[in-house]
């Protein structure tokens, strides 16, 4: 698939493995599975292939975040992205990270 980021310190995370964004600074573990969640998302040719890797955890958003998808990053965090399928390659855009505890306020 092919992976776009909606955000700049979502690039950021992944290319540089940090931000300069003070209110987007996550553990190292925290960014070393996210870049690990990324290079899935890179190498699968479509989503079925996401089911297949049961850590993953990917499933279809419901709500008001319908239209989106998310893998899990770890126990706490996880990535959203929206998917639009194209005739050469599905096209990925990362949306944001969520921390669990806090994504029902």
């Amino acid at each position: 698939m092919i992976v776009e980021f909606e955000e700049e310190y979502l690039r950021d995370l992944y290319l540089k493995g940090r931000c300069s964004d003070k209110k987007h600074r996550y553990q190292a573990d925290v960014i070393k599975r996210y870049k690990r969640g990324i290079d899935y998302l890179k190498w699968a040719s479509r989503k079925e292939d996401l089911f297949r890797i049961n850590s993953l955890n990917f499933e279809a958003l419901k709500g008001d975040k319908k239209g989106k998808f998310s893998i899990r990053v770890n126990d706490q965090y996880r990535i959203e992205f929206t998917l639009r399928d194209t005739i050469e390659e599905p096209i990925l855009t990362i949306c944001n990270i969520v921390e669990l505890s806090n994504h029902y306020k």
